[in-house]
């Protein structure tokens, strides 16, 4: 379902097919690690006495027409939305985007509620591509549930409106302290036969990567073989967390997220440089793993999965990243 509706935004804002090709298999992999139960409440907005757990809506006064009570109608997710379960039957019809009332960024409207965060914050966008790619998910949400393992294009959304502001320099500091163990640095031992084809792929694919960090940031990576990392260079680390400061808000929720699919901050912000495609990214972060499959086989249920899940989040997160740019 993800797949399916985010390309049809996609397409409606003129992005390039290239970078979601991969969400093809978000619905598949939600539904592979999702189980759900349905409501006993007989209210469509609410599943348990818990608050936290309704979907809030705020009704326009009786005597207000639709178009004159933009502002006094909202839909409020609950904060259940983040954790991936189902919150409620669908109870709109029509999902639109329009500009936000005070003119500063983009709102989805669900019939004529404007969509708001589990904080109750009004759902902002930077761009109108943005908006519209989120109203394309909530659009083709099902009549039975609102699923937010399906709409990770909101979920990123709300990351970078409520929680990246307040924790930014924890989002950060969290990031800097995995550096010197990022994936990239990691070089399988040459002198031993188990590992010596796993070093020459890593040579061949990853060190151009590394090539490119040196010319970027001015100072040339360490390479080490302890599975406890090394430490690289004071100038690099401070070059490096200096671009995460620079970063706005979307910004930085999508390399996080991208990091933290990716093991591997280098492959995140070459991916917000443009460095790297999709495609080459998802090669760099399984290339160990795919030269195991390719001796002793693929295991249904399980590598397929995986792989599968890396390239929604990878790509949802790059996705989102296009989108939410201004330029």
């Amino acid at each position: 379902m993800a797949s399916f509706l985010i390309q049809r935004a996609i397409n409606s804002v003129g992005v390039p097919r290239t970078i979601s090709r991969y969400l093809s298999s978000a619905a598949a992999v939600a539904a592979a690690n999702q189980t759900t139960a349905e409501a006993d409440s007989s209210s469509i907005f609410a599943f348990n006495d818990g608050a936290e757990d309704k979907i809030h809506i705020k009704s326009p006064m009786p005597h207000t027409t639709k178009l004159s009570s933009f502002g006094d109608s909202s839909v409020t997710m609950p904060l259940s939305f983040m954790t991936g379960s189902i919150v409620g039957k669908r109870f709109y019809k029509q999902v639109t985007t329009r500009e936000a009332d005070d003119g500063v960024g983009w709102s989805v409207m669900l019939d004529y509620r404007t969509l708001k965060t589990p904080s109750k914050r009004p759902l902002k966008l930077p761009t109108p591509g943005l908006a519209k790619a989120i109203a394309a998910e909530w659009e083709y949400q099902q009549t039975d549930g609102i699923r937010p393992f399906t709409m990770p294009l909101m979920k990123l959304a709300c990351t970078a409106l409520e929680r990246v502001p307040i924790t930014r320099p924890k989002i950060i500091q969290h990031l800097m302290m995995k550096f010197n163990q990022d994936l990239v640095f990691c070089r399988a031992p040459e002198d031993n036969e188990l590992t010596s084809s796993v070093h020459e792929r890593q040579v061949e694919k990853i060190d151009p990567l590394l090539d490119w960090v040196s010319s970027e940031f001015g100072f040339k990576p360490v390479v080490y073989s302890s599975f406890f990392g090394g430490k690289q260079e004071d100038g690099l680390v401070h070059a490096v967390e200096n671009l995460l400061k620079r970063t706005d808000d979307c910004e930085l929720a999508a390399i996080d997220a991208m990091a933290s699919a990716a093991h591997s901050l280098v492959i995140a912000i070459a991916l917000f440089h443009g460095r790297l495609q999709i495609e080459e990214a998802i090669e760099l972060i399984r290339l160990e793993e795919d030269l195991q499959v390719d001796k002793w086989g693929l295991v249904e249920g399980g590598h397929d999965v995986d792989i599968a899940d890396l390239r929604v989040q990878i790509s949802s997160a790059a996705v989102f990243l296009g989108l939410s740019r201004r330029n």
